[in-house]
């Protein structure tokens, strides 16, 4: 007897890829992700063209980033370009949501709301319509290529080229006004990048949901190993109950054994499971990386379970702590509340209420403040004291705005600004143009015979006359005997 060795470079690195034809189903889970799929898309391409009205001179599209003047708008929220750490707020609040979901029920998010899952939905739903269920689809992949598989597959890519392109287009909406982009790519008068970007998006959106689709779960998204590190005993899973299904076997000798007193599971082996599955997994072989919690083998087993008469769920979420006590005889332990998701639930309420206060609070106009250092200061020929200030204002609104300069702190202390007309209580005002900044050169004078320490805290305040906005500044007021 002879043996033969195995090279190791003869071992391939990587497994062959195998083409998964999902068949279609129908229970609670399909559905579920029928009305998600529809509500994203539906939010997805029609999004550009709601309106909202925001007053004169600004745009009025409710989710808009207007990258040309520097703005985001979504609905009555704008953001400017000095506040992207709101977007930051949003990353953290979407990764606590995410760590959140995966601690009650896995990879709820990939199954149902992933954009890779809502898009490979709804090509499959393309294919199936033009090339049938699965075993039509493998029946037709596997016979020569003729008149009908051509029309079939080219109306079936063409479908999902304009799927992918109309992805793409609704993208740049967002960017510009919708309607008007619109008639600029229909007249070929649009920017150049909106056709780069169209181009790029139909290219990925048509690669990834109709070529590569299951690859892109497995191999492409890092979710599945991250949350494979973060999920623990108590989060819900997409689990064959095994407890309840094995040993194996068909319909008819399951009746038999039952009737010999010998044990059968409620499995009959009909692999419904793994002909639903969009990453072709047989989930009865416990937790997999490739599982995306979709929910779709729970109904094709419930559809059998039914059809023979005996209890559903035999696929379900649940645990396989769960399972082991079963087989135990003890009761089924659930825990959604638990210091995981209430740890994730309050930071989820921490950052979000900071945004919300963040926003609710915040100011559409700015000052800063800086003292000129040579000199210091000035000795006027009356005794006065006299220091020179920078001052910058910055105006976040659309129209012109005036500002009243004040200053406070010092006793008697007057406040002028170059080029400044004053008031008729003597403050003077300065104009700051829609969306941007002016700076101004003030002076700040201290009467002859004011006691006054080296360096002495100020106040500058900008109050604007027409809204009522109020911000603040503080410097210090050099005096004699005060160093650079």
């Amino acid at each position: 007897m002879t043996t033969t060795e195995t090279d190791p470079g003869d071992i391939p690195l990587f497994a062959t890829s195998r083409k998964v034809y999902p068949q279609s189903v129908s229970g609670p889970f399909r559905r579920a992700k029928w009305l998600i799929l529809i509500l994203c898309l539906g939010i997805y391409y029609l999004l550009p063209f709601l309106r909202w009205d925001r007053g004169p001179h600004l745009p009025n599209q409710a989710v808009l980033a207007d990258l040309a003047n520097n703005r985001f708008y979504f609905f009555f929220i704008e953001i400017w370009p000095q506040e992207v750490y709101y977007f930051t707020g949003l990353l953290i609040l979407a990764a606590f949501v995410l760590f959140l979901m995966n601690a009650v029920a896995g990879r709820v998010w990939c199954g149902y709301l992933c954009p890779q899952t809502v898009w490979t939905d709804l090509f499959l739903a393309v294919e199936r319509f033009f090339e049938g269920d699965r075993r039509e689809r493998m029946r037709r992949d596997a016979e020569p290529w003729g008149f009908d598989a051509i029309w079939r597959k080219g109306a079936k890519h063409l479908v999902w080229l304009l799927i992918a392109w109309w992805t793409g287009g609704a993208w740049v909406l967002y960017f510009a006004d919708a309607p008007t982009l619109v008639r600029e790519l229909a007249t070929f008068t649009a920017p150049l990048s909106a056709y780069v970007w169209i181009g790029i998006l139909t290219f990925t959106t048509y690669t990834l949901a109709g070529i590569m689709r299951e690859q892109v779960c497995k191999y492409m998204c890092p979710w599945p190993r991250i949350q494979a590190a973060l999920t623990d005993d108590d989060a819900l899973n997409v689990t064959y109950r095994y407890d309840r299904g094995d040993p194996r076997v068909s319909v008819k000798q399951a009746a038999r054994l039952r009737a010999e007193g010998a044990p059968a599971g409620d499995c009959v082996d009909c692999f419904q499971c793994v002909a639903v599955c969009p990453t072709g997994i047989d989930i009865r072989d416990g937790a997999q990386i490739d599982c995306i919690q979709c929910g779709l083998c729970i109904d094709a087993c419930d559809s059998v379970m039914t059809k023979i008469g005996r209890p559903t769920r035999l696929i379900a979420y649940d645990t396989d702590g769960n399972v082991k006590r079963r087989l135990a005889g003890l009761a089924s332990i659930y825990r959604p509340v638990r210091l995981r998701t209430l740890a994730y639930t309050a930071l989820i309420v921490v950052v979000g209420g900071a945004m919300l206060w963040q926003l609710a609070t915040r100011s559409t106009a700015g000052i800063s403040v800086l003292h000129e250092r040579t000199p210091l200061f000035v000795t006027l020929s009356d005794g006065s004291i006299r220091n020179a200030y920078t001052v910058r204002l910055l105006n976040k609104r659309p129209e012109t705005r005036p500002f009243a300069l004040t200053v406070a702190g010092l006793p008697g202390v007057r406040i002028e600004a170059v080029g400044a007309a004053p008031s008729a209580d003597l403050r003077p005002i300065v104009m700051v143009e829609p969306d941007s900044s002016r700076e101004v050169r003030v002076l700040v004078t201290v009467p002859a015979g004011v006691p006054l320490a080296p360096s002495q805290p100020i106040t500058i305040t900008a109050s604007d006359l027409f809204a009522g906005e109020t911000v603040r500044a503080s410097d210090h007021f050099m005096a004699p005997g005060a160093h650079p």
